[in-house]
């Protein structure tokens, strides 16, 4: 009996295969082709062989039986080269779609971070170790979508070749499905073995990937620490049990295969020694050449229940790489995986210019900020007592608030659980009076816009690190770098905008990459904008600078209805004094809140002084 997690594997392996059902039946169409053609060649073999005994039925010579031949495998092969293109576009598609939407579901995740969760517990998985999953896991699942029209052209020219042995005789071939019964208890038996060591495997290569990130990511940490040696050590302790865990894996699988391939060959064994015992007997008596396509056919029946017996281990596989995948998707089905969607594939013959672009979303009234409201807020992170309490304020439009407090008293936090980057455990939150369901997906461009303290840039141009693909001209990024007071060190650079800053933006300073991060959020023109300790890394010339032009930008924009808002986290005196409303935390609380004379005044927070 199939039980439901295995029907629902088969319905999600079924909705890749319909969303592009064109490419899979060209495909399909494909392999009936390349294992049909060579099982024509038989019935010549067989007018070959019967010619030589005088019994043929065609009547044609040795050398134009021979000159077919040579034809029909010169056509196999044009339709393997022709072929190839199709084959390759439909598994390049089917893996494309798996990881666009394990990425997509994963940028909409509430905590920001992959999370493997499971019904015992939820745990966060480090960029190295998500490798495995796009690149192995979901190797896994285009595999079996391919193999499904593999097995389906070589199933349509068994049956055909069954139809042949049944022809000639009966009682031969009854015996080539002894071999397949065999292989379908044998797999039934072996499932949990099957699952349990690729399991183990995938695991092992999440946790060499994971560790490979963590290292590559950490070079100078190690190096300061001395400690190259026991980080490689460790290196070396997890690729060794890898190696055991794939080495099972491998050997069980290899294990399996050859079952089934001498089960066959036993098969084909004991049909032949039917057959000469036939051939010897006065009774059915078979001729050279219905011998000769007996045998002939058999390798393809014979070699489509070897391929079955493998793809129902793939299947098996490919569970685990289902519920793997599955696990990141933060309580959303397992469909997500395989819904529909528009993949932006780069053209060869396209530009760069050619190349879709985002466009900045359009405002509407909703949209225009007038007051954001946070009530008692609450997150406390799982398993700690750490996190904040209890939190309410509210931002007029227009007006810097700025959250200070010591290391540790939950300033961080309340922005990410603000943001929707955590989930909210208590609390709601208000803008313009209206509740906000879901902070995540609300808190984007064009309501706001959040640099972190540790901005994030890529190994790209420095247009295109502030535009992350907007549609926007020149202009519109001058005035920005302006905003974030960069002009200046962008006259240093020979390239311009089309500066490359390097892996993280390793060519820039600290204060250069926190600006550029600024001018990001700038050429957006939020309602609300977020900065995390924006200035941390500026000295104060430059920060007097860039609050300035924030604000006197807001009162040139007045007239054209950007009126940027800012919730700023900082401990600089000269931001705090320019504040409109400063919140004082202290132990995931709020210990002070007001203006600067008022804060100044409190005992609480007398130490930011």
């Amino acid at each position: 009996m199939v039980t439901t997690k295995k029907r629902k594997h088969w319905e999600l392996i079924w909705q890749l295969i319909c969303y592009k059902p064109k490419l899979y039946i060209l495909d399909s169409i494909y392999w009936i082709l390349i294992t049909g053609l060579p099982a024509l060649p038989g019935l010549i073999i067989r007018e070959f062989f019967n010619s030589l005994t005088n019994k043929e039925q065609l009547g044609l010579s040795p050398l134009a039986l021979i000159a077919l031949l040579l034809a029909l495998n010169l056509g196999h092969i044009v339709i393997i080269f022709a072929g190839r293109v199709t084959k390759t576009q439909h598994r390049f598609l089917m893996r494309s779609l798996l990881r666009h939407n394990l990425l997509d579901r994963l940028f909409k995740n509430p905590t920001a971070q992959p999370m493997v969760v499971t019904k015992e517990s939820e745990t966060t998985v480090s960029q190295g170790e998500i490798i495995s999953y796009f690149r192995d896991d979901a190797q896994q699942i285009e595999d079996n979508v391919a193999w499904i029209s593999e097995l389906s052209g070589e199933g349509i020219f068994a049956i055909l070749c069954l139809v042949t042995l049944l022809s000639i005789n009966v009682q031969m071939t009854l015996f080539v499905f002894l071999p397949l019964a065999a292989m379908v208890v044998i797999i039934q038996r072996a499932e949990t073995l099957i699952k349990k060591y690729r399991k183990a495997s995938r695991q092992a290569t999440e946790k060499v990937t994971g560790i490979l990130g963590e290292i590559f990511g950490s070079v100078q940490a190690i190096k300061v620490a001395g400690a190259e040696k026991n980080v490689l050590d460790y290196f070396r302790t997890l690729n060794d049990q890898r190696r055991q865990t794939i080495i099972k894996d491998s050997l069980f699988n290899a294990i399996l295969k050859s079952s089934f391939q001498n089960m066959v060959n036993l098969g084909t064994g004991i049909i032949l020694l039917l057959a000469s015992q036939l051939m010897q007997s006065g009774v059915n008596q078979l001729t050279v050449g219905d011998f000769a396509l007996f045998v002939y056919n058999i390798s393809f029946v014979t070699g489509f229940f070897t391929s079955f017996g493998s793809f129902m281990a793939l299947s098996k596989h490919t569970e685990v790489s289902f519920d793997r995948m599955a696990s990141l998707l933060s309580g959303a089905s397992a469909d997500t995986l395989v819904a529909p969607n528009q993949l932006y594939l780069n053209d060869l013959n396209c530009s760069q210019k050619d190349l879709p672009t985002i466009e900045q979303p359009l405002r509407n009234k909703k949209d225009h900020f007038q007051s954001l409201k946070v009530s008692h807020l609450t997150y406390i992170y799982p398993g700690t007592n750490q996190g904040i309490t209890d939190i309410s304020f509210e931002i007029q439009r227009g007006s810097l608030t700025v959250i200070t407090g010591q290391i540790g008293s939950g300033k961080t936090t309340l922005l990410r659980l603000l943001l929707g980057l955590l989930p909210i455990q208590s609390g709601e939150i208000y803008w313009n009076g209206n509740i906000v369901e879901n902070p995540a997906t609300f808190f984007v461009p064009p309501r706001s816009a959040y640099t972190p303290q540790i901005p994030q840039l890529f190994s790209y141009t420095l247009r295109e690190n502030i535009l992350l693909g907007l549609s926007k001209d020149d202009q519109d990024i001058a005035t920005a770098l302006n905003m974030a007071v960069f002009e200046q060190d962008l006259a240093t650079m020979n390239e311009s905008l089309e500066t490359l800053v390097g892996s993280k933006g390793v060519r820039l300073s600290g204060g250069q990459m926190q600006r550029v991060a600024a001018a990001r959020m700038f050429v957006r023109q939020p309602e609300l904008m977020v900065f995390d300790d924006l200035s941390s890394a500026l000295d104060v010339e430059t920060e007097l600078a860039l609050w300035s032009r924030i604000f006197v930008n807001s009162t040139e924009q007045e007239e054209n209805s950007w009126i940027p808002t800012c919730l700023v986290v900082s401990h600089r005196p000269s931001v705090l004094r320019r504040a409109d409303q400063i919140i004082v935390m202290k132990a995931g609380r709020v210990v002070a809140q007001g203006k600067f004379k008022e804060i100044l005044a409190d005992e609480q927070a007398d130490w930011i002084f």
